[in-house]
């Protein structure tokens, strides 16, 4: 998304792009479909938002729905399960190499390095909540902004990207657009009509047990699952594990 929107097309500059992801990392859900929507609501409004959110989901629903297909017909085949571990490696390295490009452009000196790591040490060795990461992380972001200004603020990336690529449609001083700005009558109608249409999608199946408690548990999973998309799989892990469990008590 970074080489597409900020490299490529220039949407948007890297300085308002890492303030988006940053934003879309607090959020619970998957940053990266937010992280779209939010760019596409910035340039078109709520049309490019719903054209973007479908647009950028539908490829892997259906790819999934596909290759879930293929593992329910076929996957005690060892070919088949060849080619699923298989994937893994390229998984591991696809995620490895974004969170380099990220980490390289946003982490500028030794002391965000130095906090980067604790958050890994802290999440890999200690299991620490991915919300306690953020607010301590914010604790010390606050106290290092008055004692280490130089090392947390963010005015030096201003125009780099301007300089590298050239000027972007949504660029470090773009002022915000007028659909853009906060009211809270435009909040009060944003959370009615979400909160309407998950009321009548579960209305819809809930005539079918399955899919209801599919809704449910994914439902759950979307607010709880804060620190994006990976933050999924441990949750759902978790869950399985607990109601296997279950099962064979």
């Amino acid at each position: 998304m970074h080489q597409e929107l900020v490299e490529k097309r220039r949407w948007i500059s890297e300085h308002r792009y890492l303030h988006a992801l940053n934003y879309c990392m607090l959020l619970p859900g998957p940053e990266a479909t937010q992280l779209a929507i939010y760019i596409a609501w910035l340039m078109h409004g709520i049309p490019g938002a719903i054209l973007a959110g479908v647009l950028f989901f539908l490829p892997a629903f259906v790819l999934l729905s596909v290759l879930a297909g293929i593992y329910l017909a076929f996957g005690d085949v060892f070919l088949v399960q060849g080619l699923f571990y298989g994937i893994k490696p390229a998984v591991v390295a696809v995620v490895l190499f974004a969170a380099w490009r990220i980490g390289s452009r946003a982490l500028k000196n030794e002391v965000l390095w130095g906090m980067a790591a604790l958050a890994f040490i802290g999440i890999f060795f200690f299991n620490i909540g991915f919300p306690w990461i953020v607010l301590a992380a914010a604790i010390l972001g606050a106290i290092g902004g008055k004692l280490l200004p130089d090392k947390f603020k963010s005015t030096h990336m201003h125009g780099t990207s301007h300089k590298i690529y050239g000027p972007a449609i949504i660029d470090d001083d773009t002022p915000t657009p007028a659909h853009a700005k906060f009211s809270w009558q435009k909040l009060s109608l944003t959370i009615t009509a979400f909160v309407l249409i998950w009321l009548i999608s579960l209305y819809l199946i809930s005539h079918q047990p399955v899919l209801m408690d599919m809704g449910i548990f994914f439902t759950q999973a979307a607010f709880l699952t804060i620190g994006g998309a990976y933050a999924v799989l441990p949750y759902v892990c978790m869950c399985i594990r607990g109601a296997s469990n279950s099962m064979a008590g």
